[in-house]
């Protein structure tokens, strides 16, 4: 579908830029890079294509939204944006949480995901239970990504390859590790992890296991293991996607 984005103001764009040299220095000084990719994403996820609401548009400001059991640890996250955020009081809260995504992608040697302003805070979270649960399968992954969001399945199999930043919280997802020996690098070490099967210290969640045993999605593992380029193209694409989910539609 085509986008529609609007037009945004001289003053608007200077602080967006202005925003993400100081998200930069300050995404890179606190290794924080993983969280502020967490937070951008499980605030675009929770886009529902059927009613068209939910999305990429501020609404995890809500303590009621960063209390949602997927959520656990995301009010870190806004706290270390808050000051950031204040300095820059003409831009919505949907374009700066997923302006810090963009960056965290791009300072951890990640692709360039385009980035459009232009959203518009919204004041009523979405319900809870619309993100990713990972301890189910491909067809769990399918209802979220592809029924519910709009996505595709190729787009599954690329975001999932973000899993090479971060780590799991034993107090906030009930899982514990990482899934990559560097995971403050945005590389397709995810997915040759993935294809060497479970290595003591490193994570596999039942929804990364599914990446391999679906037919559909193991090609696209198979592919990004061996060809860096493909992967972070088709990141790319995804991400950009995922962050613009109900914005600037034709």
């Amino acid at each position: 579908m085509m986008k529609n984005y609007p037009t945004a103001s001289e003053e608007y764009l200077k602080a967006i830029q202005k925003s993400k040299r100081k998200l930069r220095g300050f995404i890179a000084e606190k290794n924080c890079a993983p969280l502020m990719l967490r937070l951008a994403w499980h605030s675009a996820g929770t886009y529902d294509q059927s009613n068209k609401n939910g999305g990429p548009f501020g609404t995890m400001r809500f303590k009621a939204e960063q209390g949602h059991d997927a959520n656990n640890g995301i009010d870190i996250g806004i706290g270390l944006l808050d000051p950031i955020k204040e300095q820059f009081p003409v831009l919505s809260y949907a374009d700066f949480y997923q302006l810090a995504g963009v960056v965290a992608v791009e300072i951890t040697g990640g692709p360039e995901v385009p980035f459009h302003p232009g959203r518009v805070d919204k004041d009523e979270p979405p319900k809870e239970g619309r993100l990713p649960d990972a301890t189910k399968g491909s067809d769990h992954l399918r209802d979220i990504f592809v029924k519910q969001m709009g996505l595709s399945e190729q787009d599954i199999v690329a975001l999932s390859g973000a899993h090479t930043l971060g780590r799991c919280h034993k107090e906030r997802s009930g899982f514990d590790g990482a899934w990559t020996a560097n995971p403050l690098i945005f590389d397709n070490s995810y997915f040759k992890e993935l294809l060497s099967g479970e290595r003591e210290g490193l994570l596999q969640l039942p929804s990364d296991k599914a990446l391999l045993s679906d037919p559909v999605f193991r090609p696209y593992v198979d592919k990004y293991a061996v060809d860096e380029d493909a992967f972070f193209a088709d990141y790319a694409v995804a991400h950009q996607k995922l962050s613009e989910l109900g914005f600037a539609d034709a």
